[in-house]
């Protein structure tokens, strides 16, 4: 985060917000507190909003229709879903028009249509391909037949690699898991992955959205912020999906996110500076230093500032090559997210 010294908002900064869905927007059917009202207020202010999915469970226009039932604006083209990266990528592996065997959602066979291959559901189907992706509904017989067609030496392409799924009753598996339950039976990983962290994604957003200063939004550190990260692209880490505030003092350089706050509130907020001085950090008025290997973090004025002061030392510290514990910090910063009236 020493890229995030500004006072400015988030806003101000960037001409497009790729936003994951999943986590950051919504939880199921429901919508995340506060995600409706930040992307209105950016599309009013003139920022261009793409949403981007991994998950392979619907389609472009279902996740329009959901959308706009949250009271989120937006059209299939600001739509782009790991199926249809996914579906970018058979050409390097199999005739047009080819049938492909479909483990997943209708999202994937929407995705397939569009470009005229021919999804099917059964190796009895003769197809050329298979493509995995997720669906709540994907059965023991569904991976099996999956684990068949790979050993019988069809191309095989995921369309994601989440290995959890932010659901309302809690983190679930996701499309990574069912992957890995294939992988392990026949011995080797997917032929391809097109969803994030790879570049497709990203680079059709932008696309897009004729974006010249992006940034990726993301609840996720392996996927959304590592996407990012590979294409060169400023991030922002939300704490509303499936990422914990030890997760993200223990993340390595590829996947540390360039901003971070609770939710899509902070991108209307100005953002304030990290200064890190040797081995201490100031964020606001929250500092955290290391002290014999061990993170410290004095109560500042607001929580996500002792979040940002530490995650900055600490990531500091590990590049330098200290061994650090972030035990006792990382239990006095979720014992304070826990209790609001100590630190808003």
């Amino acid at each position: 985060m020493s890229g995030a010294s500004t006072a400015d908002s988030l806003l101000s900064q960037f001409d497009a917000l790729l936003f994951d869905l999943d986590g950051v927007v919504y939880v199921g059917p429901h919508a995340v507190p506060h995600a409706a009202d930040a992307i209105r207020a950016a599309q009013e202010q003139g920022v261009a909003c793409g949403f981007i999915t991994n998950n392979a469970s619907r389609s472009a226009q279902a996740v329009v229709d959901h959308l706009l039932e949250l009271g989120i604006p937006c059209t299939e083209a600001d739509v782009i879903t790991s199926p249809q990266a996914a579906v970018s990528l058979l050409p390097q592996f199999v005739p047009d028009g080819s049938a492909v065997l479909v483990i997943g959602g209708s999202g994937i066979d929407d995705a397939l249509t569009a470009r005229g291959y021919r999804p099917v559901r059964s190796l009895a189907d003769a197809p050329a391909a298979v493509m995995q992706g997720f669906s709540p509904d994907v059965s023991w017989r569904d991976l099996a037949e999956a684990t068949f067609a790979v050993r019988a030496g069809l191309p095989w392409i995921a369309t994601n690699p989440d290995l959890t799924f932010p659901a309302p009753g809690g983190i679930a598996p996701g499309n990574g898991a069912f992957v890995r339950v294939v992988a392990e039976t026949v011995g080797r990983g997917p032929d391809a992955v097109a969803g994030k962290p790879e570049p497709p994604l990203l680079h059709e957003a932008v696309a897009r959205t004729c974006a010249q200063r992006p940034l990726m939004v993301g609840d996720r550190l392996d996927t959304d912020i590592a996407a990012g990260s590979r294409v060169g692209m400023p991030t922002l880490l939300v704490f509303t999906g499936v990422t914990t505030i030890a997760e993200l003092l223990a993340a390595i350089p590829e996947e540390r996110p360039t901003y971070l706050g609770p939710d899509l509130t902070v991108l209307g907020e100005p953002y304030p500076a990290v200064t890190i001085d040797g081995g201490h950090a100031r964020c606001g008025t929250a500092t955290a230093h290391i002290d014999d290997g061990r993170l410290q973090v004095s109560v500042g004025d607001r929580l996500w500032d002792c979040v940002r002061a530490a995650a900055a030392v600490g990531w500091r510290a590990r590049e330098g090559g200290i061994l650090v514990d972030t035990s006792v910090a990382v239990a006095q910063l979720e014992d304070w997210r826990r209790d609001a009236s100590v630190l808003p």
